[in-house]
């Protein structure tokens, strides 16, 4: 990467040793070191910590990271679209792209990108007025110091279930990465629910939950048509209504609310009036069709569907869902038999099959899925859905999950247009 930069006598800045010239400053960070540390003559260089000075992103932008294993985009879209609401000047970085105020600057990239490009993002976010910067904080991204030299205002804990283990190796070193986040004393907001999957230090530290005593408690809560919760932070009380589904959700919009309250100072009640305005995330149980029922959701490990399959257990569902390719394949049966314990009818099919067999991904999946009815295989992820469209009776929802908002197939190296929401759309309704 290589920026314009106008300052200390170069006009560009990069991370790129090859890209290294006379007008050209090197930053310096802990993923490009080493090829630093090789060049035979070393240039001049400047560190993250330099940099965020140099911008005075330190002083100006108060930073909100979100980690954990599900719900990371869902939170901060909700952090974001809250702050919009009270008044606030927020950028988002994430999954979903890069936006500045109500304005999108970049489409979808990586969770958490490299700190350079996090930093540019910021320096932007700061020339378009902006006082805040939320974003996703990945395990890959905390290993490798992606966030290496920002100053948090806010870290925010989602949960921490079994994912990235073909990464991580083991739950145990994906758990102890996750809390290497929450060991200093910035303020912090975490699951009470799911607290005991991580460490953290308990200075500065709030919690949201809905079964154990928190900070920001679900007193009381309805899941039918939407949600609906009465909740209370220490002696302040109030309510709020939201369009999203599932128990999920529930606890996504608590973090969000508990955060916009922590940020701003905002009352309560004033922060629980703005959640109606927030209608969730493409791809995040995104209704695609009212009558049938039918729900497109991006979860694609055991726990993502447990959580979105529970949400939904007062429904009879079918579901149609694979697995990643490359990816851990130790989920694959654990995802078939979350899908045979909430399930009536099951389409086990492809996902993104990438380098691997489609139907070697299947049958690791079948493995969780012995003895049960109603399952069945194809590996045409178009021809299950239609196949689970034909099937789908009145008092039945449909979830189709792994993809979300996701508008490409990948095989083999290539990436082929596919979009399970276009594909429900044009056999529904032409």
């Amino acid at each position: 990467m290589k920026i314009p930069f106008n300052l200390k006598g170069y006009d560009f800045l990069t991370d790129d040793t090859k890209s290294i010239q006379a007008d050209t400053l090197f930053l310096k960070t802990s993923q490009n070191s080493h090829y630093f540390d090789a060049l035979p003559i070393a240039p001049e260089f400047i560190t993250s910590e330099e940099l965020i000075k140099l911008w005075d992103i330190d002083k100006k932008l108060k930073v909100v990271g979100v980690t954990g294993t599900n719900g990371k985009t869902t939170v901060t879209a909700a952090i974001y679209s809250l702050l919009l609401d009270l008044g606030q000047k927020p950028a988002l970085q994430g999954t979903r792209g890069f936006f500045a105020n109500e304005e999108r600057l970049e489409e979808k990239s990586m969770t958490t990108p490299s700190v350079f490009e996090t930093l540019y993002h910021m320096k932007r976010a700061l020339d378009k007025g902006c006082d805040y910067f939320i974003m996703e904080v990945s395990s890959h991204a905390i290993e490798q110091k992606r966030i290496e030299g920002i100053e948090f205002a806010l870290k925010i804990h989602t949960n921490v279930t079994a994912d990235h283990l073909d990464y991580h190796k083991t739950i145990e070193e994906y758990r102890r990465v996750k809390s290497l986040f929450f060991a200093d004393k910035t303020p912090k907001l975490l699951n009470k629910d799911d607290i005991a999957h991580i460490t953290y230090n308990p200075a500065n530290a709030q919690s949201y939950g809905v079964d154990q005593p928190a900070s920001f408690k679900v007193q009381a809560f309805s899941l039918s048509n939407g949600i609906t919760a009465y909740i209370k932070h220490f002696e302040t009380e109030a309510t709020f209504s939201s369009p999203m589904v599932g128990l999920f959700n529930l606890y996504n919009l608590m973090a969000a609310i508990g955060a916009a309250v922590m940020l701003t100072g905002k009352p309560l009640q004033e922060v629980c009036d703005a959640v109606q305005h927030f209608a969730g995330v493409a791809g995040r149980m995104e209704v695609v069709s009212s009558d049938p029922l039918v729900i497109v959701d991006f979860a694609h490990t055991d726990d993502g569907m447990m959580q979105v399959l529970q949400s939904m257990k007062d429904k009879t569902l079918s579901v149609v869902f694979g697995a990643g390719g490359n990816r851990d394949k130790l989920k694959r049966p654990r995802m078939g038999a979350v899908a045979g314990r909430y399930a009536s009818k099951i389409y086990v099919t492809s996902d993104n099959p990438r380098d691997e067999e489609p139907q070697t991904i299947i049958n690791e999946i079948l493995e969780g899925l012995k003895g049960k009815d109603n399952v069945q295989v194809f590996v045409d992820r178009k021809e299950a859905i239609k196949r689970a469209i034909e099937e789908l009776r009145d008092d039945e929802a449909l979830l189709i999950l792994g993809k979300g908002d996701e508008d490409y197939q990948e095989i083999k190296g290539v990436k082929y247009h596919f979009d399970d929401r276009q594909i429900v759309r044009e056999y529904l309704f032409g």
